[in-house]
């Protein structure tokens, strides 16, 4: 079998698993049952070969992983409730899908509020501390970089104490042990899928505190004579680029694990992740299973976009 690349995420009581050409989101009801949707995802890669060019594929991944993940989080959100809980929301059954325009919405406020809260608020702190750091651009960039990652490590600590969202990191563990357990060509059962770690080298928090860092460094590259508006529509501009180069040290990191200078790279994200996943029960390995298994189904069984039967 050809060995293809598996990804996920946690929603709300389930798993979502993106194989290379298909989707799939299990959750778990109130009642017990687990129910999944899977749909075929062609890649952009297959209809625009520009996708494939190092950089580009990093951004155009980050946006599309966006889009994916809301749609999953929205069906989870409606699976996940009790009929009374549907009935005081005013959802009917089958409902609660979000139209494009609330889609764009959603999308646009999610991404407004990490922009203005990792990005444009350390460079308005750092900016009041000029009087202080002085208009060294090596020094302003930097307290702006830490500024950015005490931030983000704070918003991290902070949402992981929330219950709900501890549940959301068991299933977040559920991915990564399922995931790993497939990487190893075991056969997904609960026992054997249980023992691997819950910290992979390719998650999303990795990922994330990566752009963290490599902003530090492309920011560097604006001239500290800007005002600030220029500084901070800059790096807005620059979010593309910088979610790129993230993306790619990210890939490479994954596929050289093994070698000790990069697994002493990839240690901060990995003990990041301690706090961004929880050991989850056999139920949530459950559905994560499940999760996987659908995914692979239908990506195993489109080509070009036809059933193949």
């Amino acid at each position: 079998m050809e060995k293809i690349h598996v990804g996920g995420q946690a929603v709300i009581e389930g798993v979502m698993m993106r194989a290379p050409r298909a989707v799939a989101i299990a959750v778990r009801r109130p009642d017990g049952e687990i129910v999944v949707k899977t749909e075929l995802a062609i890649p952009l890669s297959e209809r625009f070969p520009i996708v494939k060019l190092p950089i580009i594929r990093g951004a155009v991944a980050l946006f599309t992983s966006l889009i994916i993940g809301i749609k999953a989080l929205n069906f989870s959100a409606n699976e996940a409730m009790t009929e009374e809980e549907k009935d005081k929301e005013g959802i009917k059954e089958g409902g609660g899908e979000l139209s494009s325009w609330a889609m764009a919405g959603t999308m646009t406020v999610a991404f407004g509020f990490g922009i203005c809260l990792f990005f444009l608020f350390p460079l308005y702190l750092t900016k009041l501390m000029t009087p202080v750091i002085g208009d060294n651009n090596i020094i302003f960039n930097l307290v702006d970089g830490v500024i950015r990652v005490i931030v983000f490590l704070a918003y991290i600590w902070a949402i992981s104490r929330m219950s709900d969202i501890q549940r959301v990191f068991q299933y977040h563990g559920a991915e990564h042990k399922s995931i790993f357990a497939f990487e190893a060509g075991e056969e997904l059962t609960i026992e054997n899928v249980r023992r691997y770690s819950r910290l992979h080298p390719r998650c999303g928090t990795s990922f994330l505190l990566i752009v963290m860092l490599v902003s530090i460094a492309v920011f560097s590259l604006i001239p500290k004579l800007w005002p600030f508006y220029l500084k901070a529509g800059s790096r807005i501009f620059l979010l593309p680029m910088i979610a790129g180069i993230s993306y790619e040290f990210l890939k490479w990191s994954a596929m050289n694990d093994n070698h000790p200078l990069v697994r002493m790279v990839i240690a901060p994200g990995l003990a990041l992740q301690r706090l961004t996943t929880r050991e989850p029960d056999d139920s949530q390995l459950e559905v994560a299973i499940r999760s996987m298994n659908e995914a692979l189904e239908v990506n195993a069984g489109y080509k070009d976009d036809r059933l193949v039967v």
